[in-house]
């Protein structure tokens, strides 16, 4: 059974759109691409040295794959990132009929959702969203990612395509790492943890009051 992971740039309020650079996705007028890039360290380099070293490859929806193929092929070979990148096998979700330029490069055909379900079912290496925003949110309402790498900038977007959008399947996580660059970034992984468990803080009998808002709630819709 394979893992899919999905490895993400984040704001505080949950935008994940465009954090590289300006022109890396404008959609519905967002200005503020670049908004990650000030906020990087040591620390953080190292670690997604590390996330890179493990056996993985690549899960792309198509706006991510051609910022991928226009960028990481014309890159110095010596650099690790560059390498591993360019040897692993990349999975494309796309409608489109242009070919897919890069090495390694396999269309998922038909139902993407349905495709990737297949993928986790075989033997091979941890299946690595990057970006994505649109596929994340095919794989998120059918609940296949299996875990979630976050890199959470403190930094307010306001506006722009988010990691948890409607249609998001409800669902309980596990923190299993956690740790905060010297820049205020924290980089923290969630597994997922079953259902999610309803409770209340409320004592056993409510209050007169407390009855009272309940009947004006029903009353109201």
């Amino acid at each position: 059974m394979r893992e899919v992971v999905a490895a993400t740039f984040l704001s505080l309020d949950g935008v994940m759109q465009a954090p590289g650079g300006p022109e890396e996705d404008r959609a519905g007028g967002f200005a503020l691409g670049g908004w990650s890039v000030n906020y990087w360290d040591d620390m953080m380099g190292k670690s997604m040295d590390t996330a890179f070293d493990k056996p993985f490859d690549l899960l792309l929806g198509r706006k991510t794959y051609d910022i991928f193929a226009s960028y990481w092929p014309f890159q110095d070979a010596d650099n690790p990132v560059t390498v591993r990148f360019n040897a692993v096998t990349k999975y494309v979700a796309t409608k489109s009929n242009a070919p897919l330029k890069w090495q390694k490069s396999v269309k998922l055909e038909g139902d993407a959702a349905r495709a990737v379900a297949e993928l986790k079912k075989g033997e091979g290496p941890t299946l690595l969203l990057q970006g994505s925003g649109d596929f994340i949110q095919t794989l998120l309402a059918a609940d296949l990612i299996d875990r979630f790498d976050l890199m959470i900038f403190p930094v307010l977007l306001g506006r722009g395509k988010r990691l948890f959008a409607d249609g998001t399947v409800p669902g309980a996580l596990k923190l299993v790492s956690s740790r905060t660059s010297t820049t205020g970034v924290t980089l923290v992984s969630y597994l997922r943890d079953g259902a999610v468990v309803p409770g209340s803080f409320a004592g056993p009998e409510p209050s007169p009051e407390e009855k009272k808002r309940r009947e004006a709630m029903k009353v109201g819709g």
